[in-house]
């Protein structure tokens, strides 16, 4: 007797459309295997390693590029944004050195001493803004920095009033101006040349 088979239900026979198969075999399998070998050959015969492309483009890697130096414009502005804030404490100053010693303080002397400081401070401020990253004005900034320091401390320990009224002035200004302009550390080490000057030789700093 013939066994006759039965019919598969077809809603158990798994279906897809045509499109999502051929689509997935299509992203699973590439149309052309290349082995590594075979990449680095054809990268190798391309000449892509080693033409002149590469050459220049190591060249540019290995010489640094030179930084672009800023025009005048800059410079002047970078230095007009320093000799506002000093000619105001440059006038600060004035008023309180004369404060300190109960004098008054007429329109006439403050012109006198502005008129004629305001324009040397401006051309310090412009050079040494412009070279500071020099080395060797770094040095020069330093020694400055503890000379300038050193004798604006001693004149107001050690000197009169009127010598002080004339000089003490500009010497703050200009001590503030060079720690400002140094670098972190060697401002610190001005800092403390000025302090150890100040504990050698006795002095007050707050009068």
């Amino acid at each position: 007797m013939v066994r006759q088979r039965k019919p598969k239900d077809p809603k158990s026979i798994p279906l897809a459309p045509p499109s999502s198969t051929s689509t997935r075999a299509a992203l699973s399998k590439p149309l052309i295997e290349i082995s590594e070998e075979e990449k680095w050959r054809l990268i190798n015969q391309s000449g892509i390693l080693s033409g002149p492309a590469l050459q220049s483009i190591q060249h540019s890697e290995s010489v640094p590029q030179p930084e672009e130096e800023p025009s005048m414009g800059d410079e002047i502005f970078n230095a007009i944004l320093l000799i506002i804030p000093f000619s105001g404490i440059l006038l600060l100053m004035e008023f309180l050195i004369r404060q300190q010693y109960g004098k008054e303080t007429p329109m006439e002397v403050i012109l006198e001493r502005m008129v004629p400081g305001v324009p040397i401070l401006s051309l310090f401020i412009f050079y040494t803004t412009r070279y500071k990253s020099y080395r060797r004005l770094q040095t020069l900034l330093f020694i400055v920095s503890v000379g300038v320091g050193c004798r604006m401390l001693w004149l107001l320990n050690r000197s009169s009033w009127l010598v002080n009224m004339r000089q003490c002035p500009p010497l703050a200004t200009v001590w503030i101006y060079t720690v400002l302009q140094l670098d972190l550390g060697l401002a610190v080490g001005s800092l403390a040349a000025v302090g150890s000057f100040v504990w050698w030789k006795g002095l007050k700093i707050l009068l």
